[in-house]
């Protein structure tokens, strides 16, 4: 029972903030921007999205292309992927389009992944979701993010956290909006289909996608009516996109897919890096198991990198490379494949063999800093401290939210090079980036003690005082709760 409360808020809250009325009703954009701007700071504090480069640079990619066709619209629209196995997307406010990571390791191509961020993209260019908004507009701004933060926090912590953040905010008559609801559905397949036709996809992918949701029965939950479904009425939905689609012939303008978006190699990296081991292991053994020898060379490269990927997990170097091996002779010199060789390389103690992998792929715009961050704990390891501190400082410099623990490593370095000041300072940086509040101000403290550098002394005071601030508030809130 207690499952199926988690399951019936989180739904019935992406429902809420997803669908709507007539868009002569939408709120102002001015003030969609400020519930995205605080939804979207809740969201990032909670560290709930993936961040993968080459996950993310495929979705905005598809995301980008579908837009291109688009008139111009009033925000500028973001794609991220949740990380979390639900089989789910939705449009947040002012145009942040999320997919979730069990919804893509779930479709089969790029077309029925292109099919629902396309359908998602027709929800926030109709602005169903603003429409939503401005019905609830008595609720504060702050109330109606916490709303949405909650639904995917409950998503991926099992209920219980997203539950606390939206406790008492469900006063709103969620069956009411049923038909209104059905409504916006209709109007997003309609526009959706209308740019798939135009892009590079197939918008047969819209109708496929679709299919998998109602075969999927929402992971098994049974009974639950259409109106508590995140996009209800699928049945019916099928049967209008049938409709939709029926006697479609591609013109002859219809753009040219001009990129390979390697769906097949990112499916299987979500699969191998973040899904369940055993679940994922399961699957993939089971496909290779079945995998003719006349199979698609491009499908066989994938599922051999995916499970090179698990058995890095399950601690197996020697069959991880083993199998990264077998996709690299299908796909050959495949940046991708490389990466993880390297990576895992150095996993199984082999710095050198790691370099050598490695060598070259740092010039690739996705996976270039990725590169370069795992060569410089190559040169960590051979305690080559001026290359690895030279190459942990570009990745710092360039992304520092997508690699935390470079300023770990950094630390090392600084320890070996007996530089205790520098060692705490960015061991502080690395545990606040990790949300480790605690532990971080322990090492700011003994950082500021020991500092020479004005520079670095005023960032440590800044981040502190920032610490601080948020240790209170999050104590304040946790005593609320109680």
């Amino acid at each position: 029972m207690k499952l199926f409360k988690h399951f019936f808020i989180f739904i019935s809250l992406l429902f809420f903030f997803s669908f709507s009325l007539n868009s002569s009703f939408a709120i102002s954009i001015p003030e969609e921007k400020k519930i995205a701007k605080k939804f979207m700071k809740m969201i990032q504090e909670r560290q709930m999205l993936l961040k993968d480069p080459i996950a993310n640079h495929m979705v905005t990619r598809v995301g980008n292309h579908i837009l291109s066709f688009l008139p111009p619209q009033p925000f500028d629209y973001s794609f991220y992927i949740v990380d979390d196995d639900v089989f789910n997307a939705f449009a947040s406010p002012a145009a942040n389009i999320f997919a979730y990571r069990g919804l893509i390791t779930a479709l089969d191509s790029i077309d029925e992944l292109a099919g629902i961020i396309g359908h998602e993209i027709a929800h926030a260019a109709s602005r169903h979701v603003s429409e939503s908004i401005d019905r609830s507009k008595l609720i504060g701004i702050g109330s109606l993010a916490g709303m949405l933060a909650g639904a995917i926090i409950g998503s991926k912590s099992g209920g219980d956290a997203g539950v606390t953040v939206i406790t008492g905010s469900m006063a709103i008559g969620q069956t009411a909006m049923l038909a209104f609801t059905r409504e916006n559905e209709t109007e997003a397949d309609e526009k959706g289909i209308m740019f798939l036709k135009k892009s590079c996809f197939a918008p047969e992918g819209l109708l496929s996608g679709l299919m998998k949701i109602r075969a999927s029965d929402y992971r098994g939950v049974e009974g639950i009516p259409d109106y508590v479904k995140t996009h209800p009425g699928t049945s019916q939905r099928i049967a209008h996109v049938e409709t939709i689609l029926s006697g479609y012939i591609p013109s002859a303008n219809k753009a040219k897919c001009d990129e390979d978006f390697r769906f097949d190699m990112v499916k299987y990296r979500l699969l191998g890096l973040y899904a369940e081991i055993e679940p994922a292991f399961h699957q993939l053994t089971i496909e290779l198991n079945n995998n003719p020898s006349n199979a698609i060379a491009a499908d066989a490269a994938a599922i051999h990198y995916g499970m090179g990927l698990i058995y890095a997990r399950k601690f197996m170097g020697k069959k991880a490379i083993s199998h990264l091996k077998k996709a690299l002779s299908i796909n050959i010199f495949d940046p991708m494949i490389l990466l993880e060789m390297g990576r895992i390389y150095l996993l199984n103690g082999e710095p050198e063999k790691a370099l050598n992998v490695l060598n070259g792929i740092e010039m690739d715009p996705v996976m270039g800093l990725m590169a370069i961050f795992h060569q410089a704990n190559a040169h960590l390891e051979l305690r080559s401290l001026s290359k690895a501190k030279k190459r942990f400082n570009t990745v710092i410099n360039k992304a520092p939210f997508l690699y935390p623990k470079a300023y770990f490593n950094l630390a090392k370095i600084m320890s070996l090079e007996k530089k205790q000041d520098l060692s705490h300072y960015y061991l502080g940086i690395y545990y606040s980036e990790i949300n480790n509040k605690k532990t971080a101000i322990v090492h700011l403290n003994k950082a500021l003690d020991q500092l020479k550098d004005e520079i670095k002394i005023k960032k440590t005071k800044e981040l502190l005082d920032r610490l601080k601030k948020q240790s209170a508030s999050d104590t304040k809130n946790n005593n609320n709760i109680r």
